[in-house]
């Protein structure tokens, strides 16, 4: 279900399908890189946090961490990212297949500029089996998404 409420996403925009299968699983940065055959930095990864009153998600470059100095000069708050449980009830998207397309709720959406420069990145697409490729630019287009810095350097 997750897998196909993704690949709607795109369909429902009138955009061609960009989800496909990987021969093995990209449960993890590092697995996803060697599957894809791409640098670690090239895998967008997309995290679930809990602010005070909503619950929000990151895309980032997949080889660096979230700086908690910098988190919490944006937010205001300590980041405190959602359990797996959490993550799975307030997406629709399972840990490790996270992304910001096909959202089970209605969730901001914030991008690190750690990706902004590249020319495309593979984030997961509803599974940890499925991802896609695409230009930074046009995830934070399509999902409205922010750009912010909080990334570590």
């Amino acid at each position: 279900m997750s897998v196909e409420s993704v690949v709607n996403y795109f369909l429902d925009r009138g955009i061609e399908n960009p989800v496909f299968k990987l021969p093995h699983s990209g449960a993890t940065v590092q697995q996803a890189a060697e599957t894809i055959h791409t640098d670690p930095k090239y895998i967008a990864k997309t995290l679930a946090f809990k602010l005070k009153n909503e619950d929000i998600v990151i895309v980032m470059r997949g080889d660096l961490r979230v700086s908690n100095k910098k988190f919490k000069n944006f937010f205001k708050t300590k980041a405190k990212m959602l359990d797996h449980d959490e993550v799975l009830e307030v997406t629709g998207h399972p840990v490790g297949g996270l992304c910001p397309f096909g959202l089970k709720n209605p969730i901001k959406v914030y991008l690190d500029e750690s990706i902004r420069d590249f020319q495309y990145v593979y984030p997961a697409a509803g599974s940890r089996e499925f991802a896609l490729k695409i230009e930074p630019e046009t995830i934070s287009n399509l999902v409205n998404g922010q750009w912010i810095d909080v990334c570590e350097s």
